[in-house]
């Protein structure tokens, strides 16, 4: 590829990722030029990225490279020479750049043991390869459609291994595809994508004869692009593709088989470090070279077995004593595995296996199985592909481990390692991101300080956590508090005097149980997503295990939380002060928010400090959840500089949350409309306060009106009267709230209290034809004011109204001339009686 191409997709990179990068003055970087190097040479890097006119420094986290001569070259890019050491570690080495105003994303540069080349354009026709070195490393881009052609000669029986970097350059989401062909274009060997390299790939071979073979390298979907970067590493060097056993006890030489290599299985004699390493890994060494990327093999204080055949049935297993690692191969299609234990009732096992997780290609299936062939226990894909489980033995009895691949594969290389221990409490310290993939770094501004949230993921124990951080860069001063038993996060403050030099450092960031009788204590792990895929899945990630700090030159501002006399109650609110000191001449709006919010306490997001002005206020809130107690509190605040976006905090203020003053209690109302109607509040005191409490009746529907109360630490009841109008909406209201507010300390302590509900009735429409109404009684003497009605009463009153009304209407009806009779008969004289009849 040309030499003005390569400098354009640099800087086409560089700006992607200054896209990506939001945190300390923003200094980025994109991708190195070149992205590796042979060990035991000096070479000169390019180091492409925004904001870096003020680099200072590359700092690498593992001993092996050394820098010199940093140059600024433009605002975009620096340079500087490495020199890596004969001894130095092969493979990924990670990095940041250090500003004197920030610290960049996390990079990494590869270590190599053979010459380095570079592609050279044009070699896309199979009939013009490149002619290249055996035994060397290429460095070369993959365009759209691009296929590279590389020619090397070998005499019959040479071992080729072609050996490719892609994704694993962290760069681009490149799935690189690699084969070996002979002069008449026929594919000898391909290799999409290796276990044991994740989406890379490895295509061996022993030379069938004398003579030219041809490698390609190409997207395997044909794809491409100027970031699709890749190191080939093409030579006879032994590639094994798992190790046997695949752990080990540091400090301790034992011997292990290297299986899967193109020449065939290889036993060697290692020596293992004394402290365990993120990245270790057994390189296989023979006298044609070594491998360009390590076999991933675990540091243990297990001892180890290994598995002897035959093994498949359970009773075949080859017997041992927990706890131990086991290690073996699914060595063929349909073979199983067993190995059988003795344990007690109640015993307890953690049984992980490791199969994925040192990159071979078994999917491995779990079971333990009781001596009579029940299944007591099983695992797939518990931990990732691999399989865990926490065995617990129902009875005394003989178990058996039985261990096969999910879909019944197997091979040489299909090893795995089941590691059986007692259950241990063990604790991982972690930098929760504050923007998503941004990894926390912490550029410390002379004379201002900067913050960030610690966490503690504490497993199979409890109990209070002491956090420190070692090897702080000069000055550097370290606030925080224990982090409590039913936390899992803790604020940190870095303060730098005025006077530090501007330096940086990788601190050791260590948590351990408060507890004198127990010896638990953790280390950071940091993990850095360098390659995401759709819908943002993780693809390829870098764990480091320790945090980039550095003294920055000043900021042009610092702000201060000025702390609150008064508790934030549970269910109220507070609005916290921020107050930022400006340096003359920087008027640049400030964006603050909070640092983290104690559990159930909400907080607004950004806050923005306008232009010119040095005073915001940030709303808070404490749910009913919220823990009673003082809480350590921070503020961020960022502004935008020539160098990009710089970051500070405030001092660590505490925030008291604790119970309500008092309590509210509604009785239901209801009105109709047009009309008037108390709401009555039972009010119950929790602590003594002076003075009055002023008291609102919030979330009143439309055009229902009332006035402001006031209570004092004697009030038992609060009554509002509610006046509405005919356009005061029907229906029930459930939506009243209290808003209370007691001043202490010149500050105010603000209630929400609730709920309430108003029913708003619409009226009755008169009666057709109704009577006219009774005359008005004469005035009755002036009563004294009669109790208050619960709304249970009230209703019972007016029933019995309603009740009575239509009696009266009824007795009135009855009472009343009827109309409509007819005419009464006329009157006649009575008839005499008839005579007596006379006497005979």
């Amino acid at each position: 590829m040309p030499a003005i191409a390569r400098v354009l997709v640099y800087l086409l990179v560089a700006l992607v990722c200054c896209q990506q990068v939001a945190r300390a003055a923003s200094p980025s970087i994109g991708i190195s030029a070149p992205v590796g190097g042979q060990r035991g040479t000096e070479i000169e890097v390019a180091f492409n990225g925004a904001n870096l006119g003020d680099g200072q420094e590359v700092m690498f986290y593992e001993p092996g490279i050394t820098i010199k001569d940093v140059q600024v070259v433009n605002e975009n890019q620096i340079k500087a020479k490495l020199t890596i050491a004969p001894e130095c570690r092969l493979g990924i080495h990670d990095y940041r750049v250090r500003t004197a105003t920030g610290i960049s994303n996390l990079r990494t540069f590869h270590v190599g043991a053979l010459p380095e080349t570079v592609e050279a354009e044009p070699n896309s026709d199979f009939a013009a390869p490149q002619a290249i070195a055996f035994n060397s490393t290429i460095n070369g881009i993959v365009e759209n459609e691009d296929v590279d052609y590389f020619v090397i000669e070998v005499a019959k029986g040479t071992r080729i291994n072609a050996e490719l970097e892609g994704i694993r350059l962290g760069n681009f989401f490149f799935d690189p595809y690699v084969s070996i062909m002979n002069a008449g274009r026929f594919e000898l060997a391909g290799s999409d994508d290796a276990a044991l390299l994740r989406q890379d790939c490895i295509a061996s071979l022993v030379a069938p004869e004398d003579g030219k073979y041809i490698i390609q390298v190409r997207e395997s979907a044909f794809g491409g692009n100027g970031s699709c970067n890749y190191r080939l590493h093409l030579g006879a060097f032994p590639r094994p593709r798992a190790v046997v056993p695949a752990g080990g006890k540091p400090g301790s030489t034992l011997e292990v088989r290297y299986l899967g290599d193109i020449a065939g299985e290889r036993a060697a004699t290692v020596t293992l470090p004394t402290e365990p390493s993120t990245d270790f890994g057994l390189f296989a060494q023979d006298e044609q070279g070594i491998a360009p990327s390590a076999n991933v093999f675990r540091l243990s204080d297990l001892e180890n077995f290994i598995e002897t055949e035959p093994n498949n049935a359970q009773a075949q297993g080859n017997p041992f004593a927990a706890p131990l690692a086991l290690n073996g191969v699914i060595a063929e299609p349909g073979d199983v595995d067993c190995f059988k234990f003795k344990a007690t009732k109640g015993q307890v096992l953690d049984i992980q296996v490791y199969a994925r997780r040192i990159r071979t290609p078994l999917d491995p299936v779990l079971y333990v199985l009781a001596s009579n062939g029940g299944n007591v226990a099983g695992s797939d894909d518990s931990a990732g592909p691999d399989s865990y489980l926490r065995f617990t033995a129902p009875a005394d009895d003989e178990y058996t481990v039985m261990l096969h691949d999910h879909l019944r594969k197997g091979g040489v290389d299909y090893a795995y390692r089941v590691e059986l221990t007692a259950v241990q409490p063990a604790l991982t310290m972690g930098l929760p991101e504050q923007s998503q993939f941004v990894d926390i770094v912490a550029p410390v501004p002379r004379g201002n300080r900067f913050a960030f949230i610690l966490s503690g993921s504490r497993a199979d124990f409890g109990g209070e956590l002491a956090v420190e951080l070692r090897n702080l860069p000069a000055g550097v001063q370290i606030e925080t508090v224990p982090m409590a038993a039913n936390q899992t996060t803790v604020p940190v403050l870095l303060t730098a005097p005025a006077d530090a030099a501007i330096a940086g450092s990788l601190v050791d960031v260590v948590g351990r149980w408060n507890d004198p009788n127990q010896k638990v204590e953790g280390q950071l792990s940091q993990l850095t997503s360098l390659i995401r895929g759709q819908n943002n899945v993780r693809m390829w990630d870098r764990e480091t295990r320790r945090m980039a700090v550095s003294v920055a030159e000043e900021s042009p501002f610092s702000i201060e939380v000025i702390e609150p006399k008064v508790p934030l109650v549970r269910g109220g609110t507070m609005n916290l002060k921020v107050v930022a000191h400006r340096k003359d001449g920087f008027t640049a709006p400030i964006a603050v928010r909070m640092l983290y919010n104690p559990p159930d306490v909400g907080s607004a997001g950004t806050i923005t400090i306008p232009e010119g002005q040095n005073e915001a206020l940030i709303p808070l809130n404490a749910g009913g959840g919220a823990e009673i107690r003082p809480w350590r509190i921070a503020v961020l605040g960022d502004a935008g500089t020539a160098r990009g976006t710089v970051s500070v905090a405030s001092q660590l203020a505490t925030l008291l949350i604790s119970e309500p003053y008092f309590g509210f209690t509604f009785q239901a109302a209801a009105v109709e409309q047009n009309q008037e109607t108390d709401i009555v509040i039972q009010v119950s005191k929790s602590k003594d306060f002076e003075g009055a409490a002023k008291v609102e009746l919030l979330g009143l529907p439309h055009e229902v009106t009332t006035e402001p109360k006031e209570i004092t630490k004697d009030s038992t009841e609060l009554v509002f009267r509610l006046k509405t109008t005919a356009n005061s909406p029907a229906g029930k209201h459930p939506t009243l709230i209290c808003r209370a507010t007691v001043t202490e300390n010149g500050e105010p302590i603000t209630h929400m209290l609730g709920t309430g509900e108003l029913r708003i009735d619409t009226p009755l429409p008169p009666k057709a034809d109704a009577p006219a109404a009774p005359a008005a009684a004469a005035p009755m003497p002036e009563q004294p004011p009669e109790k208050r009605l619960t709304r249970l009463e009230q209703l019972r009153l007016d029933r019995e109204k309603a009740k009575a009304e239509r009696a009266a209407a009824k007795a009135a009806a009855e009472a009343a001339p009827a109309t409509d009779a007819p005419p009464a008969a006329e009157s006649q004289p009575a008839a005499a009686a008839p005579a007596e009849p006379p006497k005979s």
